[in-house]
C-alpha cells in the first residue's frame, strides 16, 4: 500500500478529482478513477469521489495499492498478419480480440505480444508495456496498426501523428442514413461523466474532428468511410453515436442489439482500412490497405441482401 498527502495547487482548483490525481501522481485517468471510487481519497479529511471538484489549497490525502506494470508475455495469434516489415516499422493487420499492448486488468493476447514471439523486436521507447507503440486499436476494431522498429521511427512517427501527417481510414457500418451523408462531426470528446470506461461528447473535453462519407446504404443502416484528423480514444464509436448513428454491434454506445444478432455481430463493425504516412527512413509516402474480415463480409451480405 502507498500513500501521499499533499495540497491541490491553484492550478488545478475545480478539477475533477480524477483529473487532479492524473497530474499530480502521473496516474492513468482510469486508475485515478479506480482508486477514488475504492475511497483511497480525502480532501481535508473527507472522502471524496472520482468526479468530486478540488479546491486550491485544500489537502488531497490518497491511497492505493502498488501495481507493477503489465508485461510483453509472447503469445502466438495465428490471425494476426504481417503486412509490411522493414528494419524501421512493421505493419500488421490486427484482428478483433487483440488489445495493442498489455494493461491492468487485460488477460487477452496483444499486439507486442505476437510480435515477440514471432521473434519481431521494437523499439525500446515508451513505457515497457507499451513499447515501439505510436497509436492503438480499441480491441474490437481490426485493421491496420503500424508499431515502430527502432528509435527513429518510433520519434517519427509519434511526431507524424501528433501534427496529423497520417492518413487513417476507417470503414464503419453504423445505424441508419446520416444526414447529410456527406459531412464532418467537430465536437470535443472526454471522459464520461459518470462511466469509467466509456468517453463522451463533452464540453472540456479534447478537439476531435470526424469526416465521414456515406459509401453504401441499406434498410436501416450504412456504411461509412470515414477518415480521422485527430486520433481520440473511441472517436469514431463516440461522434457516431453523438450523431444519432452508432456502430452496429457497439452495444457500449448505443447500437441495438436485435440488428447485430441479425447480422452475426459480436463486436462493433468497425474496421481500420487504410494506413498512410511517411516512412520515417526514406522520407517516402507509404500506404497500406486491409480487405474485410468474414464476420463483416458476412454482415454485409446480409444487409445488401435485404
Amino acid at each position: 500500500m502507498q500513500s501521499r498527502t499533499l495540497p491541490v495547487p491553484d492550478g488545478l482548483d475545480g478539477a475533477r478529482v480524477d483529473a487532479a490525481l492524473a497530474k499530480m501522481l502521473g496516474f492513468s485517468r482510469t486508475f485515478a478513477a479506480e482508486v477514488a471510487e475504492a475511497g483511497g481519497v480525502r480532501l481535508d479529511g473527507r472522502v471524496i469521489g472520482k468526479s468530486d471538484r478540488v479546491a486550491a489549497g485544500a489537502w488531497l490525502e490518497v491511497e492505493w495499492e502498488d501495481r507493477r506494470a503489465p508485461e510483453v508475455i509472447p503469445l502466438a495469434v495465428p490471425d494476426l498478419g504481417i503486412v509490411y516489415e522493414d528494419d524501421d516499422i512493421v505493419v500488421v493487420d490486427k484482428p478483433s480480440g487483440v488489445a495493442a499492448h498489455p494493461s491492468v486488468g487485460w488477460e487477452g493476447p496483444t499486439v507486442l505480444g505476437a510480435l515477440a514471439a514471432g521473434g519481431v523486436r521494437v523499439a525500446t521507447t515508451g513505457a515497457a508495456e507499451r513499447q515501439g507503440v505510436v497509436h492503438r486499436l480499441d480491441v474490437g476494431t481490426s485493421g491496420l496498426m503500424v508499431v515502430a522498429k527502432s528509435e527513429r521511427a518510433y520519434t517519427a512517427l509519434k511526431h507524424a501523428f501528433k501534427e496529423r501527417e497520417v492518413e487513417k481510414i476507417y470503414h464503419a457500418v453504423v445505424q441508419g442514413h446520416p444526414d447529410p451523408l456527406v459531412g464532418t462531426i467537430d465536437a470535443p470528446i472526454g471522459r464520461h461523466p459518470s462511466h469509467s470506461w466509456k468517453f463522451a461528447v463533452t464540453p472540456d473535453g479534447k478537439d476531435s474532428v470526424t469526416h465521414y462519407e456515406t459509401l453504401e446504404a441499406f434498410p436501416g443502416a450504412s456504411l461509412l468511410e470515414v477518415h480521422l484528423e485527430t486520433g481520440r480514444t473511441h472517436q469514431i464509436r463516440v461522434h457516431m453515436a453523438a450523431h444519432r448513428h452508432p456502430c452496429v454491434g457497439d452495444p457500449l454506445y448505443g447500437a441495438d442489439p436485435t440488428l447485430s444478432a441479425r447480422l452475426g455481430l459480436t463486436r462493433q463493425w468497425l474496421h481500420a482500412h487504410r494506413l498512410a504516412f511517411a516512412h520515417p527512413a526514406t522520407g517516402k509516402r507509404v500506404a497500406f490497405i486491409s480487405a474485410y474480415p468474414a464476420d463483416f463480409v458476412h454482415a454485409l451480405d446480409v444487409l445488401r441482401a435485404d
